[in-house]
């Protein structure tokens, strides 16, 4: 029975602290959300334009050939971007290039 009650209170406090660690990630996440639309903000202002990474081309050329897959891969390489944002990445792309205007 006392292996019971120490099993609950240790799912208990595994529970609590995953809850607390979960409500920093998503105020941290807030802030750099913030952060972020702040310096944008800043950056437009002052006229500074954020370069184009570097291996982009390669990422278009793939594109024009019908590769999505392989454009998400090189993209991913050539800035270090995790899946989603890759994807969301050159799909945006895509569109450009398809409707310039």
């Amino acid at each position: 029975m006392t292996t019971l009650y120490l099993l609950l209170v240790l799912l208990a406090v595994a529970a609590w602290m995953t809850s607390t660690v979960s409500l920093r990630m998503k105020a941290l996440e807030r802030r750099a959300e913030r952060l972020e639309r702040r310096l944008g903000l800043l950056l437009a202002h002052l006229g500074v334009e954020e370069p184009e990474p570097a291996g982009l081309e390669e990422v278009r050329a793939l594109l024009r050939e019908g590769r999505t897959v392989s454009a998400i891969k090189a993209y991913r390489e050539a800035t270090g971007a995790g899946l989603a944002e890759a994807k969301a990445a050159v799909e945006a792309l895509a569109e450009l290039e398809a409707d310039p205007a």
